[in-house]
C-alpha cells in the first residue's frame, strides 16, 4: 500500500506475508500492551500489531513494540551452554547436563567452604511470573542463600519501600483509568512520552475529553514538561522539600480532608510538626521552585475533587527516593486521594514484569507479599512447599546494591545472574568491573551471550526469549496478562523455567520437593498461595484462558469475581496492623553530590523512546538503533559557548569516579549548570554516576552527581565512537 504524494517520497507498507496472528504481551516496559505477532507461511514471526480489544493499549504500540518481532533472531543470541575454567579463557560449547552439573557442584563447594550465604543470586524484572515463583522456590527452599535479589532494586525499590512504609504493603493502588476521572495530575521525575508512550497516550486521550491541570516536576525540560500546563524545574534531589512544602500549605490553609485523616491515617501529629518547618519561603531556597508556585500548586491539588500523582525514576533513583514516595503518599492521604476514581499515588514501573518479581519471586520475602520476618508466613510457605521452616532465614538478606560490596570484602564468592547485566546497569561501573574479578565462580543466564557481564562468567546458560515461552507478566496497574510461545527457543536455548526446575534436581532437597512440570502448573500453585481472607494479592479466580479472553485481569481477582479490581484501599482500610495508613514525618537531609568548582555541572540521566535499558535488545533492532546509535549529551548552548564547545562535537565528561566520551547536542532543554545523558549505553553514564544508596530501599542515586567537561581530540573521539557502535 502507498500513502503520501504519488511522485515524492511515498510511504510504503510492505506485505510481509502474514498468515496467522498469535496473541502475546509485549516484553519491553511495564505498560503491559497486548500484542499480536504476525507469522508467515514458514512459521516465522515477521511483524507485530496492537490488540484493539485490549484495555491497556487499545490497538496502539510504541516503536519498540512495533519492531519486537525482529529480536527473535537478532545478533548475539545464545544458542548453546558454555563453560570455561577461568574467566577470559576460550569458551567451550557443552550440553545442558554438564553446564548444570558444574553450576550445582560449584555452588555446593563454595557453600560448604564459606557458608550458605557465600553464594548470591541476582535476577531480573523481565522473565515470567511463574519463572520468578519457581526461582524463588529453588533459592529459598533448596539452595538456601539469603543473598538473593532482583535488578528491580535499581529502579523500583524506593516505590516498594514507600508503599510499605505508608500503606503497610507493596502494590500500586491506582490504574490507568484514573486519568479519565482525575481533576489534577502531578508527574514527578517522569517523562511519559519517551518512557511509556502508550500510558502517555492514555493520559492525552483523557485530556482531550476533559481538560484538567497537568503539572510536571523535573529538572529538565522534557517532552512531557513541554506538553504540561506547568513545569516546575526543581533542583535535583530536593523533591521531598517540595512535597513537604505542598503539605505545609494544605494544612495551613485548611485544605486537608480532616475526616479522611481521622478515619484512615495515623501519626498525624508528628507529620504536622515536621512539615511546620517547610513553609514555601524556606522551601523555595532549597528546591528552586518559587514560593507562589508552591502555594498555587498546593491549592490546585487540594481543591480538586480528585487528584493523582505519578512518578518514575526521577523520584526513585535518589538518596531520598523512599522518602519522596512516602511524601507523595502523604500528599494524597491528607487530601483523601487514595482508593477513589482519579485519586491515587501511581508509580509507573520500568521493566515488563518488575511487578511479577515483587509479587512472587521471594527476593525480599516469600511469595505473595509474605515476609520472612513473620514466623507464621515462614510456616505457611514451608508447609506448602514441604520445607523445614527453620531452613528459611528470619529476615531478608542483602539487596543487589549490597551484594557487590560483599563480593569486594570476600563475604560472597559465587554469583548467579539471571537476565541482568550489572556491568552496564550498576553505578560506578569501574568499581563493579574490579568487583567481578574477586569472584571464584560466576554464572550468567541470559538470552544474549554477548552481554558485557559474560566476560567474567565461568558458565553461560542460554535462556529463551519472551514469546519463545509461556507465562504471565503483571503490569504497572496490577494487570496480569499472558504470553504464549509463538516459536521454539532458538538453537539449544531453554526457558528460564526449565533451567530452574532442572537445576533443582541437582540437590537432594530439590528431589524431595515437588517442582511444577510447566508454567501453568506453577500458576496453579501461586493461586493456592494467594488465597486468604485478608490477602490483598489474590489471583485465585484467574486462569490462562480467562486472562487471554479478557486481555489481562487486575488483582485482586478472587474466586467467584467477574472482573478484576482497578483500585486498592477503596474502603480506606490499609495493610498496617491498625488498618490505617501512616503519615510519614520526614525531614530533608542534604547529602547529594552537588556541583562545585572542580565539577561544576549536575549530571542527569534518563530514557529515550527508541531504547530499552542497556540496549541488549533494542541496540540490535535497526529501526530502534538508527535514531539513537551512540552516546550523546544534552548541554545548554550558553554553557557550551562559554567553554568553547560546538554542537555535534565530542567532549570528555569527568566525575570523581571515571570519565566518558560523548557527542554534544546543544539544547535549551537543560539548565546552564546541567547536562543530560541517556542511560542506555555501555561504558558511558555509569562510569560517572555516584550511586549513593537510599537508606530504606537501598536503591542508588543515579541522578544526583557532578561532572566537569574537558576538550578532546575530535579524530580520536570519532574512532572511539565507531568502536563503540561496532560493539
Amino acid at each position: 500500500m502507498l500513502f503520501g504524494r504519488k511522485n515524492k517520497n511515498p510511504i510504503i507498507i510492505r506485505d510481509k506475508g502474514v498468515v496467522d496472528w498469535k496473541y502475546s504481551t509485549c516484553g519491553y516496559c511495564s505498560t503491559g500492551c497486548s500484542i499480536e505477532i504476525g507469522m508467515n507461511e514458514e512459521g516465522v514471526p515477521v511483524t507485530t500489531r496492537g490488540v484493539g480489544g485490549a484495555d491497556v493499549n487499545r490497538g496502539k504500540l510504541c516503536i519498540k513494540g512495533l519492531t519486537e518481532a525482529q529480536i527473535f533472531d537478532s545478533v548475539g543470541r545464545g544458542t548453546t551452554p558454555k563453560v570455561r575454567e577461568k574467566r577470559f579463557d576460550n569458551w567451550q560449547d557443552t550440553n545442558w547436563d554438564t553446564a548444570l552439573d558444574k553450576t550445582a557442584a560449584e555452588f555446593k563447594r563454595i557453600q560448604e567452604k564459606y557458608g550458605r550465604d557465600s553464594v548470591a543470586i541476582v535476577s531480573t524484572g523481565q522473565i515470567m511470573t511463574e519463572e520468578f515463583y519457581t526461582l524463588g522456590k529453588l533459592v529459598r527452599g533448596v539452595i538456601g542463600t539469603n543473598n538473593y535479589d532482583g535488578n528491580t532494586t535499581l529502579c523500583m525499590a524506593s516505590a516498594v519501600s514507600g508503599y510499605k512504609r505508608s500503606f503497610g504493603s507493596d502494590g500500586p493502588p491506582g490504574c490507568y483509568g484514573d486519568f479519565e476521572h482525575t481533576e489534577c495530575l502531578i508527574a514527578f521525575g517522569s517523562n511519559l512520552p519517551e518512557q511509556h508512550p502508550i500510558i502517555y497516550w492514555r493520559l492525552k486521550e483523557a485530556l482531550e475529553k476533559r481538560k484538567f491541570p497537568l503539572i510536571v516536576v523535573d529538572p529538565r525540560v522534557t517532552m512531557f514538561a513541554q506538553f504540561a500546563d506547568m513545569h516546575l524545574p526543581i533542583t535535583p534531589g530536593t523533591d521531598l522539600v517540595l512535597l513537604n512544602s505542598l503539605a505545609h500549605v494544605i494544612l495551613k490553609e485548611g485544605l486537608a480532608d480532616m475526616d479522611y485523616i481521622a478515619r484512615s491515617c495515623s501519626n498525624y501529629e508528628k507529620f504536622a510538626a515536621t512539615i511546620e518547618d517547610y513553609d514555601p519561603v524556606s522551601a523555595a531556597k532549597i528546591c528552586g521552585i518559587d514560593e507562589d508556585t508552591i502555594r498555587n500548586v498546593a491549592r490546585l491539588y487540594a481543591n480538586a475533587n480528585a487528584a493523582m500523582s505519578i512518578w518514575t525514576m526521577g523520584i526513585n533513583q535518589s538518596t531520598h527516593g523512599s522518602d519522596g514516595v512516602c511524601a507523595i503518599n502523604n500528599l494524597n492521604l491528607i487530601t483523601g486521594n487514595i482508593g477513589k476514581p482519579g485519586g491515587t499515588s501511581l508509580s509507573i514501573t520500568g521493566q515488563n514484569n518488575a511487578m511479577g518479581t515483587r509479587e512472587w519471586s521471594s527476593t525480599s520475602g516469600l511469595p505473595g507479599y509474605r515476609l520472612l520476618e513473620k514466623p507464621e508466613h515462614r510456616e505457611e510457605v514451608a508447609s506448602f512447599w514441604g520445607v523445614d521452616p527453620e531452613f528459611f532465614p528470619p529476615k531478608r538478606g542483602l539487596t543487589e546494591t549490597d551484594i557487590f560490596p560483599a563480593i569486594e570484602t570476600g563475604q560472597i564468592k559465587a554469583l548467579w545472574l539471571v537476565a541482568t547485566n550489572p556491568m552496564t546497569s550498576m553505578p560506578n561501573s569501574a568499581r563493579i568491573r574490579k568487583t567481578f574479578e574477586k569472584l571464584e565462580f560466576c554464572v550468567v543466564q541470559d538470552c544474549y551471550q554477548d552481554v558485557e557481564t559474560t566476560q567474567y562468567a565461568n558458565v553461560y546458560l542460554p535462556g529463551a526469549l519472551w514469546a519463545e515461552k509461556q507465562g504471565c507478566f503483571t503490569n504497572t496497574e496490577r494487570r496480569v496478562n499472558l504470553t504464549r510461545p509463538v516459536v521454539k527457543p532458538i538453537g539449544d536455548s531453554k526457558s528460564d523455567f526449565w533451567i530452574f526446575t532442572q537445576l533443582a534436581k541437582r540437590w537432594e532437597q530439590g528431589l524431595k520437593m515437588s517442582f511444577p512440570e510447566d508454567t501453568e502448573q506453577a500458576f496453579e500453585e501461586m493461586k493456592q498461595l494467594s488465597k486468604g481472607e485478608n490477602r490483598m494479592l489474590d489471583i485465585s479466580g484467574m486462569s490462562y484462558d480467562l486472562i487471554e479472553q479478557k486481555r489481562g485481569i487486575q488483582w485482586p481477582f478472587r474466586e467467584g469475581q467477574d472482573e478484576g479490581s482497578p483500585r486498592l484501599y477503596t474502603e480506606g482500610v490499609f495493610q498496617h496492623a491498625d488498618g490505617k495508613a501512616k503519615l510519614m514525618d520526614m525531614p530533608y537531609i542534604e547529602n547529594n553530590e552537588r556541583p562545585c568548582e572542580d565539577f561544576p555541572f549536575w549530571l542527569n540521566s534518563g530514557r529515550v523512546v527508541e531504547h530499552f535499558h542497556t540496549r541488549t535488545k533494542t541496540g540490535k533492532v535497526g529501526n530502534c538503533n538508527k535514531f539513537s546509535p551512540t552516546p550523546y549529551m544534552e548541554m545548554n548552548p550558553d554553557a557550551a559557548t562559554e567553554l568553547g564547545i560546538k554542537h555535534m562535537s565530542y567532549v570528555r565528561l569527568v566525575s570523581r569516579r571515571g570519565d566518558a566520551v560523548v557527542l554534544v547536542q546543544t539544547t535549551q532543554r537543560v539548565a546552564r549548570d546541567m547536562v543530560f545523558i541517556p542511560m542506555h549505553y555501555h561504558d558511558c553514564v555509569n562510569r560517572l554516576s555516584l550511586g549513593l544508596l537510599d537508606p530504606h530501599s537501598r536503591q542508588p542515586a543515579f541522578k544526583q552527581s557532578s561532572v566537569r567537561i574537558e576538550h578532546i581530540d575530535q579524530k580520536e573521539a570519532a574512532r572511539m565512537n565507531v568502536d563503540m557502535r561496532a560493539f
